[in-house]
């Protein structure tokens, strides 16, 4: 029986249970919440420093008159994913708001590509200024299935740039990525 006094002796003890120790909880959680908003801000001032580096970029050609007179050769409606210096896909061009993600309307005719983006800055590209059309994978951090994001090269201010969009209907891309580069191939030819 002398086995079971000890058991019985810590049974009848009242022990009560451990308190959580709030101050130092609460201010674990501060600490936290203050480490993210630096972080978000670290974020938010790279991206200005990026902008920065990026403001001898033209202004961005607004839609001429007369755009909407002219006979669409297509339309998409899908995502604006960003734009990227041509050939690097994670050099993401942040001025005039080319890296904002947003929906986007393309309208393609004989006098270039019209960007409209609903929530974001709307763009043109004249004709002479596009240079090819591909389909890719990734761009500016964003990946997708092969073939899954239509990139139009075109070329603003000195500068060659890569735009990535996704149709809401994939499969429509190989008709923009022939068009593209058939209206290049054509404004080419009438240049030289």
């Amino acid at each position: 029986m002398t086995t079971l006094n000890p058991l019985y002796q810590l049974a009848a003890e009242q022990k009560s249970a451990d308190v959580t120790d709030w101050s130092a909880r609460i201010s674990w959680v501060v600490g936290l919440v203050v480490l993210v908003a630096f972080v978000y801000w670290l974020m938010r001032q790279g991206w200005k420093w990026r902008g920065r580096l990026q403001s001898a970029l033209p202004a961005l050609a607004t839609t001429p008159d007369g755009f909407a007179d002219g006979e669409p050769l297509l339309t998409l409606e899908g995502r604006y994913h960003a734009s990227t210096t041509a050939g690097q896909w994670l050099d993401r061009i942040v001025a005039h708001g080319l890296g904002t993600r947003s929906r986007v309307e393309l309208t393609l005719t004989e006098q270039g590509l019209d960007v409209v983006r609903p929530g974001a800055a709307d763009f043109f590209v004249p004709a002479t200024a596009l240079r090819e059309a591909r389909l890719d994978r990734a761009l500016a951090g964003k990946v997708l299935p092969e073939g899954g994001l239509l990139v139009i090269t075109w070329e603003h201010g000195g500068t060659l740039i890569d735009s990535g969009f996704r149709s809401d209907h994939a499969a429509g891309h190989q008709a923009w990525v022939d068009a593209v580069n058939h209206l290049t191939s054509t404004t080419e030819g009438t240049a030289r």
